[in-house]
């Protein structure tokens, strides 16, 4: 059985529960009943549409694998938009995501047991001749433990799992004799060493030849671990064990699991993100079900299932209750504070707990599967893609998309629990949008920003081994599978491992250590599973009814603030303070921060720092409004900081062969039409003579109607602008000079005017840097013919003309998109380089300080409101509107100086405030990775 079967435990919200069934006597599963329930309003799809959509996404894998082999293999990943693999030391660093890479051919395990969930055995068996006669898994390469462990060691032992399947039916196989197990087993030697600290957690990062403290190894002096990182080991490990008998991998991945339910918030039953492997202290104390955590809790639950160790779902249960106490607060998932946890740790959501849904799922907690799930596919109708970050009001907070399976993940077990057709509907989006907004010549290229469809030359392994898994078995009917998926569970890979392992070789003693450590409540074990048959009790409606109050929480939600207000306003006292009323040179506003352990700091450069120390405050009550107010204020600097600065743009290429599918992100100008509030332009492209457009143009008649091409250097932008105007042009694209420049590695440019009226100016402008503007010219010298779209968003693709497109040659499929990095800059003079300033000097800004976890004030501040137009919440609960003022607020700004494009001040790291040992740390995260 898969855990689309359910899991075993309590619901809170489903009153009923069916008996639970015993797999393989000791592996306690439960299955949710095969019946198809369906809800009024999604019509049941037919077989032959879901046959149809099975076989687009056949489709869709062969296009990305057959890519990769072509293109990259035995290289670790594609880079689809230059048509090259990706090897470790050969490209640019890309800091910890990198560390995924080992020189192992990582695309190619990671996609072996999808082959054979494909139905595409004679792939899988030469896929596996190649594993055993080309990989090298003694490589001097620092790999993470983590993710080899799930992608490697996981990918080998799923191979093996469904290759000795296919051996026993007799007819392909047939030579195989263990060797993908032997790999594994050598691999999993080669991890233990990570596994040498005192606490039983493994090091992070691990040389695959040299282990962890030799010189050579470059590694081994890391203190810190996420608590994923520890904790997602057992089921892997578990399996080695169980394989080869070799208990010794169970063990050590018991201890780390063991160590870390040790290390847990006793009042709270929190773990946080990142712990000490030495000593166990938690390093970042904010909790959550994202980035850092997540799988975690998912391999506790399926530990359970996959070997029958009753610990397990004991510590699950205990940390489930905690979850749904504390961090659920439908339909959001907010990280909170270990130690406070009724305070939240951060306003907005990572990509990663779009796999919480499924997990609730195998849980048999139902109902608030379908409400999370739900509020996340609204914000994906709204961008075509989950966001890696997005606020609680549902803006983008980190804008990258790199292809993650979790949402799909998510989808298909909630099809399985219900049988709802209505997220067969929901597959048949996310496969429209990836062939839409995703797909490229040389496979499919991960979002670089969602808001303005720009590429990233990037496609991660997970998205074979995951994606198409998902979305192939969502749109399966059982018969269209050449096993039983049933008979298997998945890791958080979605590799998979047989359950017959609960019952081979048994022998890791399985003390229950869990009533160690808390006295638990009976009623949070209930040996149950829900059952679709009284899931939706007399009612067709019911999962309907749930998800359509979130049909427009998206489009209609007020900006929320992270404050639960208490029983605000107690009893008839005044409300705290609220950071967009503090005035500085107000005597009652400063008792009030006395009062609530806020000091100011004046700072020999003019500003005003606060800081918090909450034993300070006159009351427990009033150090939480203090903390509160310090995150608001936090809050406002952050939000003032991004309005301030204009959204990258967009140059789509249009014509044949890309048909729209390249995105190049550009640089705004801040004159000409401004593309957000105007039609976009569309042209064929022509460079100009002189190509820097510094003079009266030579050859008016070659960019006459066309969008010119001009280089950067020797005048400024606007003068460039209008020479090529006067010449008939309808767009202008400026090219980097600088060669070999790139918005992957640059701050992107906001060309400014020349400080004179550029009233004068009509057409649009952009700027490229050189590898984004080569591409265009490249083109150019292959298909003459160029036609492009200036815009401030990727638009969708014509269909009719992609219904034309013919075989291309592979240097159409060579392209590079990507998008602006956190900080910019604008470029007044073109020959010189812009001057960067940290802070903003104007009254209105506020500037996070990211050292001293305090938030400053400009010493002109003291003699105004710094936010009064900046609202996020109102005390009645009524939405304000927020979008207006930013917008008239931002628009004053850019009046005052509309010069400078200052280098965005980063935001604070955290606000630190002591609760008499019962709170050390808070955590905002703003700039942390996931």
């Amino acid at each position: 059985m898969s855990e689309a079967g359910g899991g075993r435990g309590s619901g809170s919200s489903v009153p009923q529960r069916a008996p639970w069934s015993l797999v393989a006597a000791t592996a306690a599963l439960c299955l949710v009943s095969a019946t198809s329930v369906w809800t009024a309003g999604a019509a049941p799809m037919s077989r032959e549409e879901k046959q149809k959509l099975g076989n687009q996404v056949l489709e869709m894998f062969d296009h990305a694998y057959g890519n990769y082999m072509e293109h990259a293999y035995p290289a670790d990943e594609l880079m689809p938009l230059t048509c090259r693999g990706r090897v470790r030391g050969q490209e640019p660093s890309r800091g910890d995501v990198d560390d995924a890479l080992g020189k192992f051919s990582l695309t190619l395990i990671d996609s072996l047991d999808t082959l054979v969930v494909l139905n595409k055995t004679k792939e899988f068996e030469d896929a596996v001749r190649k594993v055993l006669r080309d990989v090298n898994l003694d490589n001097d390469v620092v790999v993470s433990v983590f993710e080899t462990n799930i992608r490697v060691l996981g990918g080998l032992l799923g191979g093996h799992s469904l290759a000795i399947m296919l051996k026993e039916k007799g007819e392909y196989m047939q030579w195989y004799n263990d060797e993908l197990l032997q790999m594994a087993k050598q691999l999993g030697y080669k991890l233990l060493p990570a596994f040498n600290t005192t606490s039983g957690l493994p090091y992070p990062r691990i040389n695959l030849k040299f282990g962890i403290r030799k010189p050579e190894a470059r590694t081994g002096t890391e203190t810190d671990t996420c608590t994923a990182c520890a904790g997602t080991l057992i089921l892997e490990f578990a399996a080695l064990s169980r394989f080869t008998g070799a208990t010794i991998f169970e063990e050590y991945a018991r201890k780390a699991l063991d160590f870390l339910w040790e290390k847990r918030q006793r009042s709270s039953n929190l773990v946080g993100v990142t712990i000490n492997i030495h000593t166990g202290d938690w390093v970042r104390k904010d909790s959550g079900v994202g980035a850092g955590i997540d799988s975690y809790y998912e391999y506790l639950l399926k530990a359970y299932v996959l070997l029958g160790d009753d610990s397990f779902l004991e510590r699950f249960n205990t940390h489930y209750d905690a979850i749904m106490r504390y961090i659920s607060q439908p339909p959001l998932l907010l990280d909170v504070h270990i130690h406070k946890p009724m305070l939240n740790a951060r306003t907005w959501m990572d990509a990663l707990l779009a796999f919480f849904p499924g997990l609730q799922v195998l849980k048999g907690d139902i109902r608030p599967a379908i409400e999370t799930h739900e509020m996340l596919y609204q914000v994906i109708k709204k961008h075509n893609f989950l966001p890696e970050a997005f606020t609680t009001d549902f803006r983008v907070h980190w804008a990258q998309h790199p292809l993650r399976p979790e949402f799909a993940e998510s989808t298909y077990f909630l099809y399985k629990a219900t049988g709802d057709p209505y997220y067969l509907e929901v597959g048949k989006t996310l496969i429209e949008n990836l062939n839409k907004y995703a797909r490229v010549p040389c496979g499919f290229a991960a979002m670089k920003d969602v808001r303005t469809g720009s590429h990233e030359d990037r496609m991660d392994s997970f998205f074979l081994a995951e994606m198409f898994k998902y979305l192939y078995l969502l749109f399966a009917d059982k018969e269209d599978i050449i096993f039983d998926i049933e008979d298997y569970i998945f890791t958080t890979e979605a590799h998979l491992l047989p359950l017959w392992l609960s019952t081979t070789n048994q022998r890791v003693s399985k003390k229950n250590t869990t009533s160690e450590y808390t006295e638990l409540d009976d009623s949070n074990f209930d040996w149950t599973c829900p059952n679709t048959q009284i899931l939706f009790p007399n009612d067709p409606l019911y999962a309907q009814s749930i998800r359509e109050p979130l049909k427009n929480v998206v489009d209609k939600s007020c900006p929320r603030g992270i404050i639960r207000v208490e029983e605000s306003l107690r009893s008839g006292a005044k409300p705290p303070l609220r950071a967009r009323d503090f005035m500085a040179t107000n005597p009652e506003h400063l008792e009030i921060l006395k009062k609530m352990g806020v000091s100011l700091i004046h700072l020999k450069d003019g500003r005003v720092q606060l800081v918090q120390h909450a034993i300070q405050a006159a009351s427990s009550i009033d150090a939480e409004d203090g903390l509160r107010f310090m995150q608001e204020m936090i809050e406002l600097s952050s939000q003032q900081q991004k309005e301030q600065q204009l959204p990258p743009r967009a140059v789509q290429i249009t014509s044949h062969p890309f048909f729209g599918r390249v995105v190049l992100t550009a640089g705004p100008a801040q004159f000409g039409p401004d593309l957000s509030k105007h039609k976009e332009t569309r042209g064929f492209v022509a460079s100009s003579k002189p190509y820097n457009g510094c003079s009266e143009l030579t050859n008016p008649e070659a960019v006459m109607g066309k969008i010119a091409l001009i280089q950067r250097g020797q005048c400024m932008f606007a003068e460039k602008a209008r020479n090529i105007q006067n010449a008939g042009a309808i767009g202008g694209i400026v090219i980097d000079d600088n060669e070999g420049s790139s918005s992957d590695t640059a701050p992107l440019f906001q060309m400014a005017g020349d400080g004179k009226d550029t009233d004068d100016i009509k057409i649009p402008m952009l700027f490229l840097f050189s590898k984004e503007g080569s591409i265009i010219l490249d083109a150019i010298r292959e298909y003459e013919e160029v036609e492009v779209l200036l815009s401030d968003k990727a638009k969708d693709r014509d269909p009719e003309m992609e219904n034309e497109e013919q075989p291309s040659s592979e240097n159409d499929s060579q392209s590079a998109a990507q998008t602006a990095p956190r900080s910019q800059e604008t470029d007044l003079f073109d020959q010189e380089s812009p001057e960067e300033s940290s802070v903003s000097s104007h009254p209105e800004s506020l500037s996070p300080v990211d050292t001293d976890s305090a938030a400053s004030l400009s010493s002109s501040e003291q003699d105004s409101n710094p936010t009064e137009n900046h609202e996020t919440t109102s005390l009645d609960g009524e939405c304000t509107d927020l979008d207006n003022q930013l917008q008239e607020q931002s628009e004053t700004e850019e009046d005052s100086n509309p010069n400078v494009w200052g280098k965005k001040v980063q935001p604070i790291d955290s606000i630190l405030a002591d609760w008499n040992e019962d709170i050390e740390a808070f955590e905002m995260m703003d700039k942390d990775e996931l």
